[in-house]
């Protein structure tokens, strides 16, 4: 995402008692109250803006509601900070972007973008956002939007959101420290479920239900110079995706990937369950160097792949080190097939592992 100039507003205004209630200390702002039609026809982006500046100007605790049994019309929508205290988000009704056609506006780059917000808390709650891809999806070359992308937010807490058909991805999350999601449901066909890409660190997944789609990667890395370390996956199931766990990188890229676990992952038919591709784009440039790529466990794997190929590691020229293949059970779904790893220019152990992996060098 290219880099984005937050610029601060000093507003003055008076709170209309109709347009807010509070419930203890905490301030409700209803989008509502504030001009949203909810009949799914209307664009309701002004009145989600200026319900918006109520909820981050107020004082005290504030939560903004966009309320149940409602579908809202959004256009590209910003909600900017800093705040001014705690705010909560309470998504219990649907939003909806506009058609490819009907998008107004230069930034296609993210439908809602949430920048500059520290301490944000936002709640599902039977609420969904819907990016209508499906109208954007044969566009290949287009620049197309991600339904909902965080900036610089930090403490940020979002949960039981439901999210559908975007024409990009469907959340990003950029420049944040301490950020936690959790009850994620998020439906679309194609590509990775998770993708953690350059300048990420200390990255935690547990319990993700994936598939179909590209399993959970790391990169892609090495278009520019990228860095990734402290990534623990743990407790997830991939059913029938292309891959499972995987890490790419493009030839002649720089940049390291490092101490990277994925460990106690369920495989129901999945073609690719472990791979290492650093060759992901431009197998003849090799001449700039590549992405070190280095201290990667994987364990604990149970399951089906689809292909006979169940572990590959290919590595550049300069090689991958310690990689760890641990207690792993990875059988072909193919009456008759044996599952078998491949290797190149990678260097490692094996324990307790099927398919055995003997190209791993020491």
């Amino acid at each position: 995402m290219q880099s984005l100039d937050t610029c601060v507003f000093i507003l003055a205004f008076i709170i209309s008692p109709y347009l807010c209630h509070s419930v203890g200390t905490n301030t409700i702002y209803n989008v509502i109250n504030y001009g949203a039609k909810g009949d799914g026809r209307s664009d309701d982006s002004q009145a989600f803006l200026r319900a918006w500046q109520s909820t981050c100007g107020a004082q005290g605790a504030a939560t903004l509601l966009i309320p149940p049994n409602r579908v809202f019309l959004v256009s590209s929508l910003i909600l900017k900070g800093p705040c001014s205290a705690a705010i909560q988000i309470q998504l219990r009704g649907k939003i909806v972007a506009p058609a490819k056609d009907a998008w107004v506006g230069g930034y296609k780059y993210t439908w809602i973008l949430i920048s500059n917000i520290n301490g944000l808390t936002i709640e599902g709650n039977g609420g969904l956002l819907d990016g209508d891809g499906s109208t954007w999806w044969a566009c290949k070359n287009c620049p197309r939007p991600a339904v909902l992308s965080f900036q610089s937010c930090n403490r940020l807490s979002v949960s039981y959101l439901n999210i559908i058909n975007s024409p990009r991805a469907h959340i990003g999350i950029n420049q944040c420290q301490g950020a936690i999601f959790s009850n994620i449901n998020i439906h679309a066909p194609g590509d990775d479920c998770i993708a953690i890409t350059g300048s990420s660190s200390y990255i935690n997944v547990t319990g993700i239900d994936c598939g179909p789609g590209h399993g959970i990667s790391i990169g892609s890395l090495g278009r520019n110079y990228d860095t990734i370390q402290e990534v623990h996956v743990q407790n997830c199931k991939f059913t029938s995706t292309t891959n499972g766990a995987r890490i790419k990188t493009f030839a002649g890229g720089s940049g390291y990937a490092k101490r990277i676990t994925f460990e106690e992952i369920t495989l129901i038919q999945a073609r690719n369950p472990i791979i290492i591709d650093q060759f992901y784009v431009g197998e003849d440039d090799l001449t700039n160097g590549e992405v070190q790529v280095s201290d990667v466990t994987f364990r604990g794997f149970r399951g089906t792949c689809t292909y006979d190929q169940a572990i590959d590691l290919s590595c550049g020229p300069l090689g991958c080190f310690n990689i760890i293949l641990d207690q792993n059970n990875i059988v072909s779904s193919q009456p008759g097939k044996q599952a078998y790893c491949s290797c190149k220019n990678a260097h490692g152990s094996v324990r307790s592992s099927v398919p055995n992996c003997p190209c791993l060098v020491p």
